[in-house]
């Protein structure tokens, strides 16, 4: 990334007094610039986009008052059997990684809304979902900055908070831009209201009683953050993810292929995970023999029930 970019990130103290002209010529280049890495479609891009989503429901249990980081939240989804009840902060997880692993064609689709919002703790108005399905579809043909803003308004209009509003302004932008998948961004950046990072770096969108310019201008900012943060991720999973494909001629065990599509493609998985063709046993020597080769991290820190992931 250029250095200027980087250097020209509004923070609070300067945000007021910068022109609205030049903090949108930042946010531009930096959606640019993840606008590129997108679409060079990373074999390990569904790791990226699991992590994005990790970081974003981590900052929305806390926003909610809940105590769960982001080492919970990924026991709450891999340690949990399949139909059991995650809690409250691991559906927000499965709401953030809904935005990740679905196709932005359906994303903003009615049924696919409504379950977003029992995600994240609402209760179903099918009415609610379906006028805010309409202006969804109103906002997509207006300009970036007023799509993006429409977005976190309509969702507190409707009483569904600002976390729905971020998740409903990233998937506005995926499908502007064309993306298959929508990255989640804004979720870390506009639901750190209240916090010290917030208060200090400006994400949170400006209050209703801001003027629209003050309010454009603190999303631009908060978007330029986001991308540059989801920039920074991808640097960093590409150099796991080449370790891994590194050593993974040198793996002799039955399926490991598998395995290695499958770090690349998730935030993390369990050694009890079902490979086919691999025992527990067999899959648990093969991360350890990737931990030894550096191509993998364990996560947890546990001596039971590991996580490994990039």
């Amino acid at each position: 990334m250029p250095a200027w970019l980087r250097r020209a990130v509004a923070d609070a103290q300067s945000l007021a007094s910068k022109d609205i002209e030049d903090i949108a010529l930042v946010a531009g280049a930096a959606v640019g610039a993840l606008d590129a890495v997108v679409r060079r479609q990373e074999r390990w891009a569904g790791a990226w986009r699991q992590r994005l989503a990790l970081a974003a429901a981590a900052v929305t249990a806390k926003q909610a008052g809940r105590v769960e980081d982001e080492a919970a939240l990924r026991d709450a989804a891999l340690l949990t059997k399949a139909g059991d009840d995650v809690g409250p902060a691991g559906r927000m997880l499965l709401a953030w990684r809904r935005l990740a692993t679905r196709s932005t064609e359906d994303l903003l689709a009615g049924k696919n809304l409504g379950a977003v919002l029992e995600e994240f703790g609402y209760a179903p108005d099918d009415e609610a979902v379906s006028d805010l399905t309409g202006e969804l579809r109103r906002l997509a043909a207006c300009g970036m900055v007023e799509m993006l803003t429409g977005a976190l308004i309509a969702a507190e209009r409707y009483g569904f908070g600002r976390a729905v509003g971020a998740w409903l302004a990233d998937g506005l932008l995926a499908q502007r831009l064309g993306w298959a998948y929508a990255l989640p961004l804004l979720g870390a950046e506009v639901n750190a209201a209240g916090s010290g990072r917030a208060r200090r770096s400006a994400t949170v969108v400006a209050a209703s009683s801001e003027d629209g310019t003050a309010q454009s201008k603190s999303l631009m900012a908060a978007q330029t953050r986001a991308a540059l943060r989801a920039i920074d991720r991808a640097v960093e999973l590409g150099r796991r993810s080449e370790r891994l494909l590194a050593v993974a001629p040198k793996l002799r065990a039955q399926s490991s292929d598998l395995v290695v599509e499958r770090l690349l493609s998730n935030d993390a998985i369990v050694a009890s995970d079902k490979v086919a063709g691999m025992s527990d046993r067999g899959l648990r020597r093969l991360f350890d023999r990737l931990v030894e080769l550096g191509a993998v991290r364990e996560l947890s820190g546990r001596p039971t029930f590991r996580i490994y992931g990039l």
